[in-house]
């Protein structure tokens, strides 16, 4: 390992009362000449909540893997505690007490909670044997000081995600990290989640630990930091103490506009005769103990150029209306589903395609995109039949195809041979909705349009969202952010434990009323359908 310029014990130089225990000053870094960071400063003190926030591509990723060196090209210094340091690699920057959680948890499934935490720092009986019995009192002492009910020999392929983030943060510890990075933490959990990790955060602070907090959400930054940074195409843009910030100013300083334009929300929209009509739909699946319905007594009309909302809490069956709708749902559908009035029989993904139907999944990486294969390929990937001919791909077809996704959504890459894994999250959902619009759709579901995506390629989203309706495209949003489903929806239908609970015109909608109708209730006080 390389000669540090200071001793990597986590106890050495503790900076005094107010002083910065990590520093970045006019740090700049640039791949294949086009600058990702330039000239950026930014600091964090002991015990300190510090939010970074910025669109994708902002450079807030680049900044941290230069702190937690997995980048070691750079201009600039950093310090640590006040010492100037240049990190030869992740173990130089562990040492000096600088621990990263990356939004895709870097666990080993089939390893223990115990194993995971000390993977690599094995405890061990004369040099040789792993002391299993050690390792796990030490990870029960670690994980109860923290306040985490977890089982240390227990699994954590079967931990549920939240619970696999609380591993990441304990192993973290167990390495003496004096500062924490935690990068879109919440991005993959439940509110009660939220909460609980929220609770350890704050719990850590106290306990002197300084924290770097990268986050989308704005409302969980106002609610948990202390200071907030903004960076904007690789500069900075602001650092201000919470109690001088508010949501508008934050939004501001990322995209140099506000998120939501009042007068995108004053659709006034009437639907005569419906486009697509569910009446009785209903979803069982097999286990143990043969059916479960997951879905039961689902009626809605949708309107050509109507926005329909789909609401509730997680689990609550929003999720498998689309995929009934889409030929894709586990288990067995029945009920009525009408195309222009007519009784249709969906039983595959091809089937809803050839129908004009679409789906953009929640999960753009795992079921959205080929991530190592290029822009080009996935739009053109649901056509790839259509457009060959004698057997041959169609190159210039596809070439075609891509180019027009690119230019109407705004899809920002190098060119359409741009391999997908290298795009912000922003762009890949954008090439997601290219792919479907490609197929010419009448009708297009949307699950979760906007997860894990920043605010200004939110924006975009809406914006096409709405340029969509008003060319007649019929569109239903499941979404779990409430300002975005009562901002993006003409109607909003609720779901509570598998049931609809409610069908709200625009002007009904709010928050509390949305809430009231997903709360899960007990048989004897079960909101009617």
């Amino acid at each position: 390992m390389a000669t540090r310029e200071f001793a990597t014990s986590p106890d050495h130089g503790a900076p005094s009362p107010g002083q910065p225990i990590l520093a970045a000053d006019n740090i700049s870094k640039a791949f294949g000449g086009i600058a990702a960071l330039s000239d950026v400063s930014f600091d964090l003190r002991r015990g300190e909540i510090h939010a970074l926030m910025g669109e994708n591509g902002a450079g807030k990723s680049t900044l941290m893997k230069i702190l937690s060196g997995v980048y070691t090209d750079y201009e600039g210094t950093i310090s640590v505690a006040t010492q100037p340091v240049r990190f030869s690699g992740v173990r130089d920057a562990e040492d000096a007490g600088i621990a990263i959680i990356h939004q895709e948890l870097n666990l080993v499934p089939e390893l223990s909670v115990a194993e995971n935490i000390f993977l690599g720092r094995e405890k061990l009986i004369g040099g040789l044997i792993v002391n299993r019995k050690a390792s796990f009192s030490a990870a029960r002492d670690l994980l109860a000081s923290l306040g985490i009910e977890l089982d240390p020999e227990a699994r954590v392929g079967r931990l549920r995600v939240g619970e696999q983030q609380l591993v990441e943060i304990a192993k973290a510890l167990s390495k003496s990290a004096r500062i924490l990075i935690m990068d879109e933490p919440t991005s993959a959990l439940s509110p009660a989640e939220c909460q609980r990790l929220f609770r350890i955060v704050r719990q850590l602070a106290s306990q002197g630990v300084a924290i770097v907090y990268i986050s989308h959400r704005i409302d969980e930054v106002m609610h948990l930091a202390d200071r907030t940074t903004v960076f904007r195409d690789g500069r900075h843009v602001l650092t201000r103490s919470m109690d001088r910030l508010d949501e508008n100013a934050l939004i501001a300083a990322m995209v140099g506009r506000t998120l939501l334009d009042p007068s995108t929300t004053a659709r006034n929209a009437h639907y005569d005769t419906p486009i697509l009509t569910v009446r009785n739909l209903r979803l069982d699946k097999p286990d143990r103990n043969g059916w479960r319905t997951v879905l039961s007594d689902i009626d809605f009309d949708l309107g050509r150029g109507e926005i329909l909302g789909i609401g509730g809490l997680l689990g609550s069956g929003r999720t498998e209306i689309l995929q009934s709708i889409f030929g894709s749902a586990q288990g067995r559908v029945s009920g009525e589903i009408r195309l222009d009035g007519k009784g249709i029989d969906i039983r595959s993904p091809r089937d809803a395609r050839h129908l004009g139907i679409a789906l953009v999944t929640e999960d753009r990486k795992a079921e959205g995109l080929y991530l190592k294969a290029s822009i080009a390929d996935n739009v053109a990937l649901p056509l790839v039949d259509a457009l060959s001919r004698f057997g041959l791909r169609s190159v210039a077809g596809e070439k075609a195809l891509a180019d027009e996704a690119v230019k109407t959504l705004g899809i920002r890459c190098s060119d359409i041979d741009q391999v997908a894994n290298t795009l912000s999250g922003g762009n890949q959902q954008k090439v997601v909705i290219g792919k479907w619009l490609a197929t010419k759709p009448r009708i297009l579901l949307l699950d979760e349009p906007t997860r894990g995506i920043d605010i200004g390629a939110k924006r975009d989203i809406y914006d096409l969202i709405f340029r969509l309706a008003d060319q007649g495209l019929a569109i239903v949003v499941v979404s779990s952010e409430m300002p975005e489903l009562l901002h993006l929806s003409d109607r909003i239908l609720v779901m509570a434990e598998g049931r609809q609970t409610g069908m709200l015109q625009r002007h009904q909608a709010s928050e509390e009323r949305i809430m009231q109708l997903a709360a899960p209730r007990r048989a004897n006080g079960r909101t009617a359908a």
